[in-house]
């Protein structure tokens, strides 16, 4: 089981991804285009690196839904390695069979 402060330090940078996605995605927008003006896309540079550092998608973290475990997750479940295989060995995922060769 994770900390609950990291748990909610990561909610928390969901929530301010969220609020922040709009107006990140369009100074990229016009920091990538070549067709920009150098002096728009050099106030664009200053207004993304003014933005919060938690405002990128990338400081968010996977987390097992379930005990929020930051390592082993598996996106398809939404649940680390550790409890896939023991909601999977009781039957509480849907269509997951245990494989043998």
């Amino acid at each position: 089981m994770a900390k609950k402060s990291k748990i909610a330090k990561n909610e928390q940078r969901k929530e301010i991804v969220a609020r922040y996605a709009a107006r990140r995605a369009e100074l990229k927008e016009l920091i990538r285009s070549p067709h920009t003006p150098d002096a728009e896309r050099e106030a664009a540079w200053r207004e993304l690196r003014r933005q919060p550092r938690d405002a990128s998608a990338t400081r968010v973290r996977n987390r097992d839904s379930v005990d929020g475990r930051p390592r082993g997750h598996l996106r398809a479940f939404g649940l680390s390695r550790v409890n896939v295989r023991s909601q999977a060995h009781a039957g509480f995922l849907p269509g997951v069979r245990k494989s043998s060769w």
